[in-house]
């Protein structure tokens, strides 16, 4: 499917409504209205973006950035615009921020079940690097983790 039109913007509390519409739509066990409030409030490690269309939340991403690590706490995109390179644009400006800031390294967990997500990480030049046994506690599932050289990929592109 081609791009969809979109910009992406620093998450602020009034796109919560949108964010959680997709956090449910996207997870078993989603985040509440408090954790993200408490992320982009509260919690000084936390970077999160939108993806507005039209002004509307179709997608968010997130991630903490401590010392020279960054990890990916959560990225979505609303169902009804996947496929449309979204979730792609999210996560590439999620790896410039990390290297603005500092980062080395970005790692994330991803379920073995979810082929689309670990498809485009692969495509970014993740690599799954080890597993957290159980990790999911809503269905027991694994996590794949991955890593990635910020320095390799993000100064190849830039």
């Amino acid at each position: 499917m081609a791009a969809m039109d979109y910009r992406l913007v620093p998450m602020q509390v009034e796109h919560l409504p949108g964010v959680l519409e997709i956090e449910r739509a996207s997870f078993a066990t989603p985040w509440s209205s408090q954790a993200f409030t408490y992320e982009l409030t509260q919690n000084n490690f936390a970077y999160y973006l939108v993806a507005l269309h039209q002004d509307r939340v179709v997608g968010y991403g997130g991630m903490w950035l401590v010392l020279d690590e960054a990890h990916i706490t959560n990225i979505a995109v609303h169902p009804q615009h996947r496929g449309h390179r979204v979730g792609e644009g999210l996560l590439m400006e999620l790896m410039r921020q990390a290297v603005l800031r500092g980062a080395a390294r970005m790692t994330l967990e991803v379920r073995p079940s979810n082929q689309a997500a670990r498809q485009l990480y692969k495509k970014l030049g993740f690599q799954e690097k080890g597993r957290r046994k159980k990790y999911y506690s809503d269905t027991n599932e694994d996590a794949i983790i991955m890593w990635l050289d910020l320095s390799i990929q993000v100064g190849d592109s830039s």
